[in-house]
C-alpha cells in the first residue's frame, strides 16, 4: 500500500487525490485529504462568489472525490502551525506529502494610509460574504456611500458585484445572516473599480464583466476619454506590426465601447452606479476623522515599452470603502522551505526542493507550486504532474516507514480530526439553519458553530 497526505482540500487538493485514484501504476493506494477548516473544497466554497452558482456547483465533482472508499477526508487539522501537526511529523506518518495549500494572502498597494479603518483587502472582504470562520461579522459597508475596488481582475468584479447588487437577490444564495443583514442596510451607491493601466490590459474575463450589465437597479459608467488612451481601443484588429489582440480582450473592448456610449446616468437616477476607471495609480488613501475617506491616483498614460507612465496629473476619488485586489500571495508554511521571492516552493515538476535537491516524499501542487496564476480547471494539469512525479519515485516511497493508522496517532497528539462524517453534519446544520430562516442552505461562519455542528455526528 502507498499512503499517501494531500495538505489542502480545495480544488489543487482534490485533483491531485482524484489524479492518484485514476492511475493504475499503484493500484494500492491509500489518500487522506488534510485541511485546517473543519470544510472541504478550499476557494470553491469560500473564493467563489455567491451568486455564481455553476461554478459552486463544481463541489459534486469535488465531493465524488473524497467520497471515494480509498480517500479519507480529515479536516480541523492544521500543518506547519504551533497547533497543528508539523510537515517533519507528517512525512513519519505518511509515504509521501503533497502540499496543496493555495496562495492565502492578498497582495499589499504599498502606499501611505492603506492600514486606515475602512481599508480592506478584496479577500478579506470575499471571505466575510463566504462566511469563512477566520474572518467572522465585520461591519463592512455599513455607512460607505462609495467604495473603490482597486485592481481589474475578476476578484475586483466579484467585489463590485455584490456591493452593487440588492440583498433580496442574494437571500437565494447560502451568505451568511450577518453579511446579508449588512448589505440590505448597505449605502453604496457609487462603486469605482480602478486600473493603473489600460482596459486591453485588465484580467477580468469578458463573462465576468458583462455581469456588471445585468445587474437589477445598477449603471455602468466608462469614461469614453479613458478608452481613448489605450492604444488597443483603436485597433480592435490588433495594433500594426504586432500580434492580434487575443479573442478576450476584444470582447471586453467591445463590451466597454457599448456602455461608454450610453453616457452617464440622469443625477435623478436613483439607483447604484458602477465606474470603471482605467490609466489610475493609487498613491494615498485619504484620511477623515480617523479612517478612509478617498483615494489619490496619479493619472498614468501608455508608453512606449507596453507599460504605463506618470502624468504629473492626480485625481482624488471619494470612498469610505476601499477594497484591494491586486492579487494573491503563498504564505511561508513552516518547516517547509519557501521562495518569498516568487511566493511559492521551491520544487521540480512537484518535487519539494530542499538545498537544491528533491526531498523524499514531499509534493507541491497548485498555487503553492505555480503562483496565483490560472482558473480551477488549471490545477488539474498541475496536480498530474506533481502525482507523475510521485509515482515515479512509488517504488523508493514505499520503503519508506509509515504509519497503520495517522489518524489514531493525530488524535494522540492532541488533535481532534473532522471526518467525513462530521462535515455532513455541518452540511445537515446549514439546510436546518436555512429552513428556519425561509432560505436555502446558509453557512454557519464561526468556529464554534462548524465544530459543534461536526461533533453532532459523533452523537
Amino acid at each position: 500500500m502507498l499512503s499517501v497526505a494531500v495538505v489542502g482540500s480545495g480544488p489543487s487538493g482534490v485533483y491531485t487525490a482524484q489524479a492518484l485514484l485514476q492511475q493504475s501504476l499503484v493500484p494500492d493506494v491509500r489518500v487522506h485529504v488534510l485541511d485546517r477548516l473543519p470544510t472541504p473544497y478550499g476557494l470553491v466554497r469560500y473564493g467563489v462568489a455567491p451568486d455564481h452558482e455553476k461554478i459552486k456547483s463544481l463541489q459534486n465533482s469535488l465531493r465524488a472525490v473524497l467520497e471515494d472508499d480509498r480517500v479519507t477526508f480529515v479536516g480541523n487539522v492544521g500543518v506547519g502551525g504551533a497547533e497543528g501537526v508539523s510537515p517533519a511529523r507528517l512525512a513519519e506518518l505518511y509515504h509521501a506529502v503533497v502540499y496543496c495549500v493555495g496562495a492565502s494572502a492578498d497582495r499589499a498597494l504599498a502606499v501611505p494610509g492603506e492600514s486606515l479603518p475602512g481599508s480592506y483587502s478584496a479577500t478579506r472582504f470575499v471571505s466575510w460574504y463566504s462566511a469563512h470562520p477566520d474572518v467572522g461579522a465585520e461591519p463592512f459597508v455599513l455607512d460607505a456611500r462609495s467604495a473603490v475596488v482597486i485592481g481589474v481582475g475578476n476578484v475586483a468584479v466579484d467585489v463590485a458585484r455584490i456591493l452593487a447588487r440588492g440583498a433580496e437577490e442574494l437571500r437565494a444564495t447560502d451568505v451568511p445572516r450577518a453579511a446579508l443583514s449588512a448589505l440590505e442596510d448597505s449605502r453604496v451607491r457609487d462603486v469605482h473599480i480602478v486600473g493603473r493601466r489600460g482596459p486591453s490590459q485588465a484580467r477580468f474575463t469578458t463573462k465576468e464583466l458583462r455581469e456588471l450589465g445585468a445587474l437589477p437597479g445598477a449603471r455602468v459608467v466608462v469614461d469614453p476619454a479613458e478608452l481613448a488612451l489605450d492604444p488597443a481601443y483603436a485597433a480592435p484588429d490588433g495594433l500594426p506590426g504586432a500580434l492580434p489582440l487575443p479573442a478576450v480582450v476584444r470582447r471586453n473592448l467591445e463590451v466597454l465601447r457599448g456602455w461608454s456610449a450610453a453616457g452617464e446616468p440622469a443625477a435623478a437616477d436613483a439607483g447604484r452606479r458602477i465606474r470603471l476607471r482605467f490609466f489610475l495609480r493609487p498613491v494615498e488613501l485619504l484620511e477623515r476623522d480617523g479612517r478612509v475617506a478617498g483615494v489619490r491616483f496619479a493619472r498614468t498614460a501608455p508608453d512606449s515599452g507596453g507599460g504605463v507612465r506618470d502624468t504629473g496629473a492626480y485625481e482624488d476619488v471619494e470612498a469610505q470603502l476601499v477594497l484591494r485586489a491586486v492579487g494573491y500571495r503563498g504564505v511561508e508554511l513552516p518547516g517547509l522551505p519557501f521562495d518569498p521571492v516568487r511566493g511559492t516552493v521551491p520544487h521540480t515538476a512537484g518535487r519539494v526542493l530542499r538545498d537544491g535537491a528533491p526531498a523524499p516524499g514531499e509534493y507541491v501542487a497548485g498555487w503553492i507550486k505555480r503562483g496565483p496564476t490560472g482558473v480551477i480547471g488549471s490545477n488539474r494539469s498541475c496536480a498530474k504532474e506533481t502525482v507523475t512525479s510521485l509515482l515515479e519515485d512509488a517504488a523508493e516511497l514505499r520503503r519508506r516507514p509509515a504509519a497503520d493508522d495517522p489518524l489514531a496517532v493525530l488524535r494522540e497528539c492532541g488533535l481532534r480530526p473532522v471526518e467525513w462524517s462530521g462535515w455532513l453534519s455541518i452540511e445537515r446544520a446549514e439546510a436546518e439553519l436555512g429552513r428556519s430562516l425561509g432560505r436555502g442552505p446558509v453557512k454557519i461562519p464561526d468556529w464554534p458553530g462548524l465544530l459543534a455542528a461536526a461533533r453532532d455526528s459523533d452523537r
